[in-house]
């Protein structure tokens, strides 16, 4: 049976060649291949992400913008170009539209300090999610204490869906924003954010879309969702560490002042004052991680080499033998909906805390995530303190599910006995 289960996955991706391509996954961890289920955390890179980046530093290394020499002409155009795939890949109208930052959480912070403090004041609300990321919460905390706004959230159902209905309760003509999570980190769940948007601009709110979650995984069309803002993380869609991005319509990134001043962000600067550079370098001050945007770019070209529509339907896969398999094992709880979810599952074993059971699986050389996942509040909702979570991607099979389940059902005999 598991010999037949690759094959169908192998039908569908050219699974063997995939792997092939993650000189990670030829590590022996604990005197076992590694079984990588942490994906959700960070993915691990292809050589051709590897490449990339060894190519910049090894042949093109400049900084940008700077110098007519070949160096930094080539290192401009590269650059250039990653925001070009990005802008695509999410199917932005321009690539003047893509900013980069070093990750999802700087992005969100780019948008709370650039468009919130001059456009947010004392009573205005901004309603999110409980199953948002800390990192789409915190920065409006900060504005709350600093600006005096009001922070509203929309709940989940017992099944790990968010109550859409309280969209068109909670957002009042004093809502400026509405953030929302495309696909949750813990309970996979992806939601109708096209839907959501369309609710809030019915009713003059701005959107803001965490995408660090989805964009790996699914097809995503900022334009056809109608969000103002979208932010997401390369590190967790196959690039480097240290670079993510924010897309922003246009209108709105030309009236917003910028997050960081120094230099390249300007045009013109005198004693006096200063004006600022075009889209998107506006945004993007000081020298910027070239490497990692160049990476980036070519992580963009591996996964629509694959198709975004196979990524997902391998994931599907995964999740759905996984879900089969998991009923074996006594007492565990897994949260969130069985449909219209990503291969992120997160569980617990009642009676063994999620480190524990984390420990065992790692002596078998599987790594999942065991803790909060940054999400505490979506989890004070589910009544628990830390889960396991493990999460699938392009690389992963039904045999490793298979040794992960085996994995679990011996952390049941050493800690149940």
């Amino acid at each position: 049976m598991r010999e037949q289960n690759n094959e169908i996955l192998t039908a569908k991706i050219d699974l063997e060649k995939i792997r092939s391509d993650f000189p990670i996954l030829k590590r022996i961890v604990n005197g076992k291949p590694i079984i990588y289920f942490d994906n959700a955390a960070t993915t691990q890179r292809p050589q051709q992400v590897i490449d990339a980046v060894k190519n910049f530093y090894e042949k093109m290394n400049a900084n940008i913008h700077r110098a007519v020499h070949t160096l930094s002409y080539e290192a401009t155009i590269a650059y250039e170009e990653a925001h070009k795939k990005v802008a695509k890949f999410i199917n932005a109208k321009s690539w003047r539209e893509i900013i980069f930052t070093r990750n999802a959480t700087e992005a969100v912070n780019l948008v709370a300090y650039a468009w919130g403090l001059q456009n947010l004041n004392e009573g205005d609300e901004i309603l999110v999610t409980i199953m948002e990321h800390h990192s789409n919460i915190v920065p409006w905390q900060f504005l709350k204490k600093l600006k005096g706004i009001n922070l509203k959230f929309v709940d989940i159902t017992d099944e790990g869906y968010l109550k859409v209905e309280e969209f068109e309760k909670l957002i009042t003509e004093k809502t400026k924003l509405v953030g929302v999570v495309h696909a949750s980190n813990v309970l996979g769940t992806i939601n109708p954010v096209k839907e959501i948007t369309q609710i809030a601009k019915s009713k003059g709110s701005y959107v803001l879309i965490d995408g660090a979650q989805s964009t790996p995984h699914i097809k995503v069309d900022v334009q056809d969702i109608g969000c103002d803002f979208f932010v997401a993380s390369g590190h967790k869609m196959l690039g480097p560490t240290g670079i993510g991005f924010l897309y922003a319509r246009r209108e709105i990134l030309e009236e917003m002042n910028p997050f960081l001043y120094g230099g390249d962000m300007i045009s013109t600067v005198t004693i006096e004052g200063a004006t600022w550079n075009e889209l998107p370098w506006k945004f993007e001050a000081g020298t910027p991680n070239v490497a990692g945007g160049i990476g980036l770019g070519a992580a963009i070209d591996y996964l629509q080499n694959i198709g975004m529509n196979k990524v997902f339907e391998h994931e599907k896969e995964l999740l759905n033998y996984a879900f089969e398999k998991m009923t074996e094992i006594p007492d565990i709880e897994i949260y969130g909906p069985r449909k219209d979810r990503l291969g992120v599952i997160s569980f617990n074993i009642k009676g063994i805390h999620p480190h524990d059971v984390a420990g065992v699986l790692d002596q078998d050389g599987i790594a999942v995530r065991s803790g909060n996942h940054c999400t505490q509040p979506l989890l004070a909702r589910l009544g628990v303190e830390n889960t396991v979570r493990a999460s699938f991607y392009i690389y992963n099979t039904f045999d490793e599910i298979d040794k992960f389940i085996e994995a679990l059902k011996k952390a049941v005999k050493i800690f149940k006995r």
